[in-house]
């Protein structure tokens, strides 16, 4: 019960509740509750912590699934409990390794080999049969000062300062002398100093005068998007919000703000869209399916119309919701029974970057933005970030500052301002540190309008990948079950 209560306590250390020191006192304790337990009933603790983390923390998936998708409620139950029960066995897996590799509790499981196999297990989720990081330790951590590590290690690195200061913290209870309990109250105190103070620096530089962007927000309620008889609603109210605002340098989109095939629209609206961009020195970039006309494949793409035309194809799609990983006979069957499913085609893992007012930026399409090693691939060429999507999937719901703060992340890491488009919100413009510039209130039309400057050089995490972080969570897994053979010896 107290594994469960745990798990769902943790869920507020994330955005929207954001009281981050709340994912290191949940872990300390689920630490704790290994101590003097069997592997199988660590397993267990693990799991039940994972399923409340989870559960609570992705009830949201009812809504995509069932109330804006139309699945039936018994299948999107089945697709729930399926992807918590996946997810908790990341934790299940963690704490069942811990006591197995070192039975007996110590600051050494608590503060190396704990961490260390929770960094792992993160890791290995967030790529493990497509991943899914969501609700991984270090998103919490972006209002805290551990999050000066996320440039150096990415945010598995501050997901293991949070393990680490679980562990620290569950040894200054637990430890029996005044003296040792000194010395790990300073171990962790530098922790989180040294963090505060990575956290000022500056990895990256500017390298250009502040260009201006306006982010539109149409607001298309997810019911109406592909409704025939708001077509052209839609497309009047995108061409009515850029009209006013061709004073800028750049306009974006969303992600499929136009509910057509790009094909479908060109003659009639795309082109002369264009037109006016090129007569007003505009460059634009706008979210839109696009197809192969030769052999039917389809795209979720992002188009730049303007001085740099060009086209980005999503590469990193989503289960069950932009392909369905399944034979054709399973497809078929979803069909008769009008189960919904699609089917676009991954974009290829490496494409000539956009271009936006002369400067190239790294693109991402809604979910993409959750895999920071694959945002990097663009960088350091590219001087921003910009990420499209359309998170009316989900409601009003806690899936929005979820995935905002994931974004958050990943301006932090590539040390790039991150220009955000939203259907329904959150439209907002990010800094290189992480913090927000400007947003859009959700659940309105609106145009954000800002000025941000483009930037140059890489930060470690660039150049180094989730490399360095996954060899330091190897090496702490070594030396804590090391401690066992030594304890034999003796």
């Amino acid at each position: 019960m107290l594994a469960l209560i745990l798990g769902a306590l943790t869920v507020f250390a994330f955005a929207p509740f954001n009281v981050y020191p709340l994912a290191v006192l949940t872990l300390a304790a689920l630490f704790w509750l290994l101590n003097g337990v069997s592997v199988r009933r660590a397993f267990w603790r693990g799991l039940l912590f994972g399923i409340a983390e989870f559960g609570f923390g992705l009830y949201w998936l009812y809504i995509s699934i069932h109330s804006v998708s139309g699945a039936p409620v018994w299948a999107t139950m089945l697709v729930i409990v399926a992807v918590v029960v996946a997810m908790a066995l990341y934790s299940a897996i963690a704490c069942a390794l811990a006591v197995w590799l070192l039975p007996r509790a110590s600051a050494w499981r608590w503060v190396l080999l704990l961490p260390g196999l929770w960094v792992l297990l993160e890791w290995l989720r967030g790529w493990v049969l497509s991943g899914f990081p969501w609700l991984s330790l270090g998103y919490s951590q972006i209002g805290s000062a551990l999050k000066g590590y996320a440039p150096l290690l990415g945010v598995y690195g501050v997901s293991l300062a949070v393990a680490v200061s679980a562990g620290l913290l569950l040894s200054v209870l637990l430890s029996a002398g005044w003296r040792v309990r000194i010395v790990t109250i300073a171990v962790l105190a530098a922790v989180w100093v040294a963090g505060g103070v990575l956290a000022t620096v500056s990895w990256t530089r500017p390298a250009g005068a502040p260009i201006q962007f306006s982010l539109i927000q149409g607001d298309i309620p997810q019911s109406l998007k592909w409704d025939p008889q708001e077509f052209s609603v839609t497309l009047e109210r995108y061409l009515h919000l850029t009209d006013a605002h061709w004073s800028s340098r750049v306009i974006i989109w969303p992600e499929a703000a136009i509910p057509a095939y790009a094909d479908q629209v060109q003659k009639d609206y795309l082109d002369p869209i264009e037109k006016e961009a090129r007569a007003h020195g505009t460059d634009m970039l706008l979210g839109i399916l696009t197809e192969n006309l030769s052999n039917g494949d389809a795209y979720n793409s992002v188009i730049s119309l303007g001085g740099h035309d060009g086209v980005y194809d999503k590469r990193h799609l989503v289960p069950m919701a932009e392909y369905f990983p399944a034979p054709a006979w399973v497809t078929a069957w979803l069909e008769a029974h009008n189960l919904p499913y699609a089917s676009f085609t991954a974009g290829a893992a490496r494409q000539p970057l956009l271009k936006v007012a002369g400067y190239p930026v790294a693109t991402s399409i809604c979910y993409e933005d959750a895999f920071g090693s694959e945002i990097m691939r663009d960088l350091p060429e590219a001087a921003f970030l910009v990420n499209v999507t359309n998170d009316a999937w989900f409601g009003d719901s806690i899936a929005l500052p979820q995935h905002f703060e994931i974004s958050r992340m990943r301006a932090l890491e590539a040390g790039r301002y991150l220009l955000r488009t939203t259907n329904t919100g959150i439209t907002a413009v990010v800094n290189p540190h992480g913090g927000v510039v400007d947003r859009l209130p959700e659940d309105q039309v609106g145009v954000l309008t800002v000025r941000a400057p483009p930037y140059a050089g890489s930060t470690p995490y660039v150049r180094l990948g989730n490399v360095v972080i996954v060899v330091i969570s190897m090496v702490l897994v070594l030396v804590g079950s090391l401690q066992r053979l030594k304890r034999r010896q003796r």
